[in-house]
């Protein structure tokens, strides 16, 4: 993790902190998919994605429907390792990806700014080391994203 927090400090741009977040979730955990959320007010914003098809980059979720707004909210990593049985998860939104087991954390400055997800498109239970990880790399990619506010959408949930 101190090789991706180096490269994470030494980044220049939003847009190289989130490529460096996806891809290092992507291939920390072997998963087939890596998201990165920001929070958006109400709404999850799917800012950027590592995937072996095309997620939801780019799209805006309410965050009461989605799981990352459900870490978010709850403040704690959630992992799934079967999304069809966890009524947590918007069907609709996942029915036509890959996605079957994911594992989400949250990103909290105090917070909640966004939260890094990974997917696999067969059931996977995540592991403990796989979990921490992810959170590992939540809590540096929190610190690289502040260094960038003018590029991050508007923070914290309304009410």
């Amino acid at each position: 993790m101190s090789d991706t927090m180096d490269r994470l400090t030494g980044a220049a741009t939003l847009e190289e902190v989130q490529r460096i977040v996806r891809t290092t979730a992507r291939f920390s955990l072997a998963a087939h998919g890596a998201t990165l959320v920001l929070l958006d007010g109400d709404l999850c914003y799917y800012a950027d994605e590592d995937s072996m098809s095309p997620l939801w980059k780019g799209q805006r979720f309410p965050a009461v429907n989605c799981i990352s707004g459900w870490a978010m909210r709850n403040r704690q990593t959630v992992a799934i390792r079967d999304i069809r049985f966890d009524s947590r998860i918007p069907q609709e939104a996942y029915r036509p990806t890959f996605v079957r087991s994911l594992v989400m954390a949250p990103i909290l400055r105090p917070e909640p700014l966004g939260a890094i997800g990974c997917y696999w498109a067969v059931p996977h239970t995540a592991t403990p080391a796989e979990t921490a990880t992810l959170q590992s790399l939540a809590e540096v990619a929190g610190e690289a994203l502040e260094r960038f506010p003018e590029g991050l959408p508007s923070r914290g949930f309304v009410n």
